[in-house]
């Protein structure tokens, strides 16, 4: 899978929560247009790295203007010699930035945890090198989810892909331990997500207002840390406590 998958990305992302019946309108509006892409429906796993305060997710939360973020990334679980993607990601002004390096599975725990140098040093690797050097992180939360996406017809680089089943965990924090989780979302939520390098295609932007799909702010890792692991913290405590704890 990855001979296909590029290793840099820039390009705006906007977010849509659909239900079922939307899902499907939006499906048959699209049809002219997009078509599956080479990898049609499949499972991605990723484990989330962060300092142990939570700091780059508290900061990402904040909304700033420039923000980043680690994590390791599989397409369905991977055994100790298959390939995974470390992804530095970076948001700037809206506009998306991801940095991706390769590594085998058994290797990539050992090396992020000790903040090593990646062993070809080209350009993505000393970003990722930086990062990690600059920033202690270890994992700390494990996200999976089935996609299905979609590339354009007349532009290859516009995608839409459709995402159920979101899941999580905290702990056996580890790709090769399985794609298992408790969920995220109802199952009647369809997370979809827009990635284009541009403006809005006209006919997309149509079908967006048609069906009443509008942008979301939603973040996986975020809800995780907001929803499953802040909030059962802070219950109990006092409004002073609660503050100075979030």
């Amino acid at each position: 899978m990855a001979g296909k998958m590029q290793f840099c990305f820039q390009r705006y992302e906007k977010k849509y929560m659909l239900t079922p019946d939307q899902l499907a309108r939006m499906l048959a509006g699209m049809e002219e247009h997009m078509k599956s892409d080479d990898f049609g429906r499949y499972t991605i796993c990723n484990l989330y790295y962060d300092t142990d305060d939570f700091r780059l997710i508290r900061a990402s939360l904040a909304k700033p203007v420039y923000k980043e973020k680690l994590r390791l990334r599989s397409y369905g679980v991977p055994k100790s010699e298959d390939q995974v993607f470390v992804e530095l990601k970076k948001k700037f002004n809206g506009v998306v930035y991801k940095r991706r390096a390769v590594m085998r599975a058994g290797e990539a725990a050992v090396q992020l945890s000790r903040g090593e140098t990646f062993a070809r040093g080209d350009q993505i690797d000393r970003e990722i090198a930086w990062f990690l050097q600059s920033c202690p992180v270890s994992p700390k939360v494990f996200i999976a989810y089935d996609r299905t996406a979609f590339a354009g017809v007349e532009d290859p680089e516009l995608r839409i892909t459709f995402d159920t089943n979101l899941r999580w965990r905290d702990r056996e924090l580890d790709l090769r331990a399985g794609d298992w989780g408790e969920p995220i979302l109802p199952p009647d939520q369809i997370l979809m997500e827009v990635k284009i390098p541009g403006t809005t295609p006209v006919w997309l932007a149509h079908l967006l207002s048609r069906i009443g799909a509008f942008p979301t702010s939603f973040s996986k890792y975020g809800t995780c840390y907001t929803k499953k692991i802040l909030a059962p913290s802070l219950a109990g405590r006092t409004g002073e406590e609660a503050r100075v704890c979030a």
